[in-house]
């Protein structure tokens, strides 16, 4: 374990009078470095279903090494286990609305064909969409609370139908046969009404409500624009919706039914990404994207106003539930350098319980790093956002290396929320830079659409540009900077080695995409409703667009690539097949280049599983150590690749 050795001040005789200096340690002075099992110990805890006696609360935790399924009381106490799974993960969505029964789902190792399953109180439990192949999603419980809502694509694997699951025999009846390719959102208390979302492009989208009665169709959205329906009024006359027609940030709208009329309810500086009314219509709960983070509004119906939400020191409260009789709220609270914990909060008397302790007991919070929100000025005069971690121990006098960390999508967004692999690399001396490079999500619909059919070029040039920045920063060793990126991050990490050989010191690829014309044509079934839209913004692969697609697909061109590399995948993955990361490395070993792989048998996009976690991150901290920071020697023979066999 490295330690920094703090210098003791020496005490001096000037004259005749002894003089003391002493000065104030830093967190450096006593930062306790961490290993990867104590970083990946830090549990992290989700959902939070209300028992019909609002005594308990139903959540998923992964502190079994995969998530699984526990109860905790109100008033606080210990998580108990409901589910012992020890392969694939269980995630709970709801308990039973007047018994003690539950609903949870699960898929098959990171497949992402989830099927919802009932726990009875007796602990036995039930597939309720056993339909092979088929996906399922829990859409809510009927207002009278004798049945839930789901989708499920088993009609046809490229379309979503709606479906009533009737909780006296557990048979489905289809409520709406899903013919055109939507999306499914909101459905009113009476099932009479169905919202429906058709992607345009990128940004666009249509929005329509039908009448089940009547069979008719009434488009919302009155001009191009991005559309979502979020929730109908309690009343059941309105429907809800986030609208960004003529503007850069979607903003909430409000839809009559009766006379098809539209106002505006709610616009902020920020996109609103959600918004629906508590079970009896007392609360309307918005949701912000607030530069990278989430700010959350209560209001209270009946007065227009918003309550007051509980506050935390250097802690933002991101995701609210309320229980039926909507007298008690749980919420979660974190930050960038804290992961989230569960609280629960009764609105009459103010009290507030807090109900988990997720950060590892062996890791001081002082020694986690706050993130800095930031902006610099691109190769063409764009400004990109985003956000800096620096480690406590750097400084200009003690340069350290950088990684420029590049999010998923395309489309998606770097966030200030608690990440463990990044704690554990900035714990032990790298520096963070999660870009947000054109084409990120959260910025307004002009910077979104930067990137449309010009992926490879000036999104990669704005990750370059944050390496520029990196460099500049005193702390920062210039000569030591990578790029680091899971998904469309992994591409970017591949481009970035493949057209800009020269920029990035080395590169980790997690499950990065590098053929994209491959990849376009092997998208999952379910995605049909947003191909033709996805298709817009990176290129059609069945037409003169995959001259261009090949031009940007790392993967022809691993010949250019000069830089050390590691790759890691799940062979389960549906949306980056294995043979992605097969070829990548076999391609750019040729070179003679230093490359490593390592393989998951039992995870699909994303690792889930701590075990998996703990070997993934902790190969790429042992291979930055090697060839970024170059402070170790090779403990892998270059070129091999390890794979992660299952016990199950």
């Amino acid at each position: 374990m490295k330690k920094i050795i703090t210098l003791l001040s020496i005490a001096l005789i000037w004259g005749c009078k002894e003089k003391k200096e002493s000065s104030t340690p830093s967190i450096a002075d006593n930062l306790k470095t961490y290993t990867i099992e104590q970083m990946m110990d830090n549990e992290s805890i989700n959902g939070g279903s209300f028992s019909p006696d609002q005594s308990k609360l139903l959540v998923s935790s992964n502190r079994s090494g995969i998530y699984n399924m526990y109860t905790v009381a109100v008033e606080g106490g210990d998580l108990m286990p409901v589910s012992t799974s020890d392969s694939s993960s269980v995630f709970a969505i709801s308990y039973f609305p007047n018994d003690e029964r539950m609903l949870f789902n699960m898929d098959n190792n990171g497949d992402e064909i989830d099927h919802i399953y009932i726990r009875n109180t007796d602990g036995t439990h039930k597939d309720l969409t056993p339909d092979t192949g088929a996906r399922a999603s829990f859409y809510g419980w009927t207002k009278d609370k004798k049945g839930f809502l789901y989708t499920s694509n088993k009609r046809d694997k490229r379309f979503t139908d709606l479906y009533e699951m009737d909780l006296e025999t557990f048979t489905p009846t289809l409520l709406y046969k899903n013919e055109g390719g939507y999306y499914i959102g909101p459905i009113s208390d009476d099932k009479n009404f169905v919202t429906l979302i058709k992607p345009i492009n990128t940004n666009d989208s249509d929005l329509f409500l039908y009448n089940r009665k009547d069979k008719s169709m009434a488009k919302i959205n009155q001009n191009q624009s991005a559309n979502s329906g979020e929730d109908f009024s309690p009343d059941g006359t309105s429907l809800f919706y986030t609208t960004d027609d003529g503007a850069e940030f979607a903003y909430l709208m409000k839809y009559n039914i009766s006379d098809k009329t539209h106002e505006k309810v709610m616009e902020r500086n920020w996109d609103i990404v959600g918004s629906y009314f508590t079970e009896n219509g007392r609360y309307q709960v918005t949701y912000i994207n607030e530069d990278a983070k989430n700010a959350i509004e209560v209001m209270e119906v009946a007065t227009g106003k918003n309550i007051q939400l509980p506050t935390f020191d250097g802690m933002d409260i991101n995701n609210v539930l309320f229980s039926d009789d909507e007298k008690l709220m749980r919420f979660y609270a974190g930050g960038s350098h804290t992961p989230s914990n569960l609280y629960v909060y009764n609105l009459e008397t103010k009290k507030q319980v807090q109900l988990t302790d997720v950060l590892n007991k062996e890791i001081q919070g002082q020694d986690l790093v706050n993130a800095e929100v930031i902006r610099y000025t691109s190769f063409d005069g764009v400004e990109i956002p985003a956000i800096y971690y620096k480690p406590h121990q750097a400084t200009a006098d003690n340069k350290v290396p950088a990684l420029v960390w590049v999010h998923g999508g395309p489309g998606g967004q770097s966030r200030q929320n608690f990440s463990s692999f990044i704690q554990y690399l900035v714990n032990h001396g790298y520096a963070v830079l999660a870009v947000n490079n054109r084409g990120s999500s959260g910025y307004g619909k002009t910077f979104y659409q930067m990137d449309d059919l010009n992926h490879g070029d000036k999104d990669l040039k704005d990750c370059v540009e944050g390496k520029n920045w990196l460099a500049k920063q005193p702390e920062i060793d210039a000569s030591k900077i990578g790029i680091i990126g899971g998904s469309y991050g992994g591409y970017m990490t591949m481009a970035a080695l493949t057209y800009t050989p020269e920029e990035f010191a080395v590169g980790v690829n997690l499950f990065g995409v590098t053929n994209w014309i491959r990849t376009l044509r092997s998208i999952p079934s379910w995605w049909e409703a947003q191909k033709e839209a996805l298709y817009k913004e990176l290129g059609d692969p069945n037409s003169a667009d995959s001259v261009r697609l090949r031009q940007i697909s790392p993967l022809f061109h691993t010949d250019k690539v000069t830089k050390p590399l590691i790759v890691l995948q799940g062979s389960k993955d549906p949306r980056v097949l294995q043979v992605e990361s097969d070829e990548i490395v076999a391609g750019v070993k040729k070179n003679g280049v230093p490359v490593e792989y390592v393989l998951f048998e039992d995870e699909g996009h994303g690792f889930v599983k701590k075990e998996n976690q703990i070997t993934a991150y902790g190969k790429v901290l042992e291979f930055l150590d090697v060839y970024l920071k170059k402070e170790k020697t090779n403990p892998i023979q270059d070129g091999s690749k390890i794979e992660m066999k299952s016990d199950n």
